[in-house]
């Protein structure tokens, strides 16, 4: 396998090839081929890029046939037919179906760009400056988005040039599962010396990805929601890595019953891994002046062209969506499992998760580390998330075979006991 020329003038910025150190050369739903050949189950699936699976053949014959018939595939922001087609199919099939009314921008290709439009947008809308964001949270490492991002070792690659505007609230169950961490943000908003500039709006995830898959209790978000709602604040859900069906739900704060008033999406929105983002917004929220926002690669009509035909492929009734929750009921019971066989062997570990956005915490990197090295050597492509990489986390794509997900949880189970029995 030929990876000279990789490792010698790619930067050592990357980080992925470090962990599955071969060379890819196909792909198709849940399984990855490298150049030797060898097939791999993908427990990744472009770290939540995926969800309909590598080479999804429905969006592959919508994206075949626009480039076809020679449609736009770069216009700015021009109108074009791709766009309408995605604008209707949104609201048609995901917006209506769901009591939601809201207006669409497209920032520019990648989530930390919706996440950067999303916060200004909420500084235009309201006049003040603060976002208040959430221990553990992960929202981009623009310098806006990065503001927003707990992770050190994000915002000490600065090089020192300080992040600004934004205040760390702790998230539900970071001070443990008997306190309501929403007290103490209730509290420094009703208290004019706690030190807390009133916030134009609140940034979150419902459950936190890279931060080691953390789930906001249902009722923590509902308060989280009227918080917001009695003092005038915005609420953004970052909805990147655990929307478009990773929890179960098209949206991640359905479960809730919430109707924020800026959702942030971007990673499987195209349905192929195409680069496409999209802010929506309560309709009265547009406060952009023409040009305010923009960005050469705002709206890109291939990934129209897949979006569209995912979500009439995927969502236009809840077949789709009660299959994804009866594969994640799978993995829960196999997480939970392992979890288990682990604690007998005197390693703490919990499984957790929503939909199938699941992980199994050791409390160590090191030790999640061997268990998914391990898991590579015996054909599982599987991720680690958590401030220090000490969960396994599973993100396979939403379309994957049973017989593939039952193979890739043996791997895993076989695998955490080769490294620890």
């Amino acid at each position: 396998m030929q990876t000279q020329t990789l490792e010698r003038m790619e930067s050592d910025v990357r980080t992925y090839s470090r962990s599955f150190p071969v060379v890819f050369t196909k792909a198709r739903n849940a399984r990855l081929t490298d150049e030797d050949g060898r097939e791999y189950i993908d427990f990744l699936a472009g770290a939540g890029t995926l969800n309909y699976g590598h080479n999804n053949p429905h969006l592959k014959q919508a994206l075949l046939d626009y480039l076809d018939s020679d449609g736009i595939v770069h216009g700015l922001d021009f109108w074009t037919a791709a766009k309408r087609d995605y604008l209707e199919t949104l609201e048609e099939v995901i917006l209506k179906p769901r009591g939601l009314e809201y207006k669409v921008h497209l920032p520019g290709p990648t989530g930390t760009n919706a996440v950067e439009a999303a916060i200004r947008l909420a500084r235009v809308a309201k006049g003040r400056h603060n976002i208040v964001s959430f221990t553990n949270g992960f929202h981009g490492v623009t310098m806006g988005a990065l503001a927003t991002t707990g992770n050190r070792k994000f915002r000490e690659a600065t090089g020192g040039v300080p992040t600004q505007a934004a205040s760390f609230m702790p998230f539900d169950g970071y001070l443990g599962s008997s306190a309501d961490t929403l007290d103490y943000f209730e509290k420094l908003l009703g208290d004019k010396s706690g030190g807390l500039d009133v916030p134009a709006a609140v940034i979150v995830e419902t459950v936190q990805g890279e931060g080691g898959i953390n789930v906001a209790g249902l009722e923590w978000l509902k308060r989280l929601e009227s918080i917001c709602r009695a003092h005038d604040i915005l609420l953004i859900i970052d909805d990147i890595q655990a929307g478009c069906g990773r929890t179960g739900k098209f949206f991640s704060f359905e479960h809730a019953g919430i109707t924020p008033d800026i959702v942030t999406n971007s990673k499987s929105l195209s349905g192929y891994g195409l680069p496409f983002a999209h802010v929506l917004m309560r309709p009265e929220l547009d406060k952009w002046k023409p040009g305010q926002y923009n960005g050469t690669f705002r709206g890109f009509n291939l990934a129209f062209a897949t979006a569209a035909a995912a979500m009439r492929k995927y969502w236009s009734d809840d077949t789709f969506e009660r299959d994804v929750q009866r594969k994640a009921r799978v993995v829960e019971e196999r997480f939970g499992k392992i979890a288990a066989w682990l604690n007998e062997q005197g390693i703490e570990a919990s499984e957790r998760g929503r939909g199938l956005m699941r992980g199994i915490d050791v409390g160590s990197g090191d030790i999640a580390d061997k268990i998914t090295h391990q898991a590579f050597e015996n054909g599982l492509i599987i991720e680690t998330s958590g401030q220090d990489g000490e969960v396994v986390k599973c993100l396979c794509p939403l379309t994957i075979p049973d017989e593939d997900l039952v193979e890739g949880l043996d791997i895993l189970e076989a695998s955490t006991k080769q490294a620890f029995g």
